[in-house]
């Protein structure tokens, strides 16, 4: 196992690797996890010397504040590997913006730039062989942050490990999905955490997506917390509706992600020439336009699955079904997003930034 000193990142290298033992084939989402992680922990009110070094699980006090108070929040990220090898982020300093404001959401120390970005830049190069080409393969990255001080006063850690790891992915979900229309359960309340990245609002999630599993359905459609009326996330997606030729997607707010992938495909509409409206939708709005055709798609966006496409919704007990439709604004969004992200075409945005 050999150590080695990178601009200020310790690196102690794998004596052996992961990798001939995976089918890149047959990956499922978020299972396989590459040769090394990257860590830095705060202490001391300061971030200490980061490091990477081999996937391997970590130690931690039982009485650490993550278990019994929940602050942890991650992020959701994807590189992507050309023609020629190179390795290609995308908007990464979208995501680290974020996790920032997480962080303050969450009372959590604020992440460096330089060890936030500089350190993933280290660790992809470590694992770039894990990076494969192709449309559709990807390197999921998810950031993340958690709360190590020990101790069970409820009051924010002192202490706090920041990590990185490295997923080998395909697609996020096969196939069209049925959803139903939330009526009870909410994601997220005014004045909480739901535009943050924060582990708990995906964890409260489990429970009424179960419900809608054992009713045949793969997803919710979140609502408001005060109506039930306004739609809002699809599962852990932003959510897009096209009623004729207009693309609506709820505005961000404190209930809201400020998805990465969502602001991409809105900027990808306009440059179309697709009319957009950012504004709140109403379930009823949306049984109207699919009982008089006007509602062509319903498709879900987001790091992981990218676009989502949804079949049909279920509102009050009733499900309707939506057409095919031959001009599908999905696909064309998403051919002209995951064309970008895997330099496959033209970045008029300048949103990739590669790995060097």
């Amino acid at each position: 196992m050999s150590t080695t000193q990178t601009n200020k990142i310790e690196i102690i290298k794998a004596t052996s690797t992961k990798i001939n033992d995976v089918d890149f084939d047959n990956l499922s989402f978020g299972a396989v996890f590459t040769d090394h992680l990257f860590e830095c922990d705060f202490k001391n009110g300061e971030w200490q010397t980061p490091v990477i070094k081999p996937y391997a699980p970590i130690l931690m006090d039982p009485s650490s504040k993550v278990f019994h108070y929940g602050q942890a929040i991650f992020e959701g990220m994807k590189a992507y590997k050309d023609d020629k090898d190179a390795i290609w982020l995308f908007r990464p300093e979208e995501n680290h913006k974020r996790f920032n404001a997480s962080a303050v959401r969450m009372a959590m120390p604020e992440i460096p730039e330089a060890i936030f970005l500089d350190g993933l830049n280290e660790l992809l190069k470590l694992d770039a062989e894990w990076v494969k080409r192709g449309n559709g393969s990807s390197m999921y990255i998810r950031p993340f942050m958690i709360a190590t001080g020990a101790g069970v006063v409820a009051n924010p850690s002192d202490e706090y490990k920041f990590m990185i790891l490295l997923s080998p992915a395909k697609s996020y979900y096969a196939g069209e999905v049925k959803v139903i229309i939330a009526e009870h359960y909410s994601r997220a309340a005014n004045g909480g955490i739901g535009a943050a990245k924060a582990a708990g609002n995906y964890g409260a999630q489990f429970y009424p997506t179960n419900l809608a599993n054992k009713d045949g359905f793969q997803q919710v459609i979140w609502t408001d917390d005060a109506t039930h009326t306004k739609l809002e996330e699809a599962g852990t997606m932003n959510v897009f509706f096209r009623i004729n030729d207009t693309l609506l997607t709820a505005p961000t707010s404190e209930r809201i992600l400020d998805g990465i992938t969502r602001k991409s495909l809105l900027a990808i509409a306009e440059k179309e020439g697709l009319k957009t409206e950012v504004r709140s939708v109403l379930a009823s709005e949306l049984v109207e336009a699919a009982k008089d055709g006007s509602l062509k798609e319903i498709f879900g966006a987001g790091t992981a699955a990218v676009v989502s496409v949804i079949k049909g919704f279920s509102y009050k007990d009733e499900y309707y079904e939506l057409p095919k439709t031959d001009d599908s604004y999905a696909s064309l969004l998403k051919e002209k997003l995951t064309g970008i992200q895997n330099k496959l075409a033209e970045d008029t945005f300048n949103w990739t930034v590669q790995v060097k």
